[in-house]
């Protein structure tokens, strides 16, 4: 018997709610603070429904990191209304969005660059993120700025995610707006110049 659509919807409600969860307490108190028990409590979830889904600890916070990795290269999908040159701004301005420049987010993003050390496959799901979103960046470059080469603008794309990783790493700090907004402004002039 096939499931009906409801269904399916409430399947999937409830494992982005545990993955929620996940990234919730990733933030908040890093890897250690994550385990099925408190993936189910702060879910509102049972424990069951959690090992229903993820077979252990590995699983779980594997599935976490693959949806923040499609979060993060939603960043760099083109918007066909949009030109190529306002496609890549709108990119390399979006790091500097009020959503990004929050002390959960960027406390999340320190325990993303903490966690490759925690498992292989983390590491791995970390590097292939970090290269698809690169990739796309580097699509955006070479989409508004077609004379450059292949390898140019995988340059260029690289330098501008290290300046970007920079703009959130400092940010947890308290760097002002106006710092923010000049090294955006210098991702706009790796693009583009």
């Amino acid at each position: 018997m096939s499931e009906t659509v409801a269904e399916l919807e409430k399947k999937a409600g409830r494992q982005e709610r545990i993955l929620d969860a996940v990234i919730a307490l990733l933030s908040q108190h890093g890897i250690s603070g994550v385990s099925m028990r408190a993936v189910a409590r702060e879910a509102g979830v049972a424990l069951g429904l959690v090992h229903y889904y993820y077979d252990d600890k590995v699983t779980l916070i594997s599935a976490a990191l693959r949806r923040i990795e499609e979060d993060d290269v939603a960043m760099v999908e083109p918007d066909p209304a949009r030109s190529p040159e306002q496609n890549l701004r709108a990119a390399l301005r979006r790091v500097a969005d009020a959503e990004y420049l929050t002390t959960a987010y960027l406390s999340l993003r320190l325990q993303l660059w903490a966690i490759a050390q925690a498992h292989p496959d983390f590491e791995e799901i970390n590097t292939a993120a970090q290269k698809r979103y690169r990739k796309g960046l580097a699509a955006l470059i070479r989409a508004a700025r077609p004379q450059l080469s292949r390898a140019e603008a995988n340059k260029r794309a690289a330098d501008i995610d290290i300046v970007q990783n920079g703009i959130w790493l400092t940010a947890l700090l308290g760097v002002d707006r106006a710092s923010i907004r000049r090294s955006v402004k210098r991702c706009e002039d790796i693009a583009f110049n």
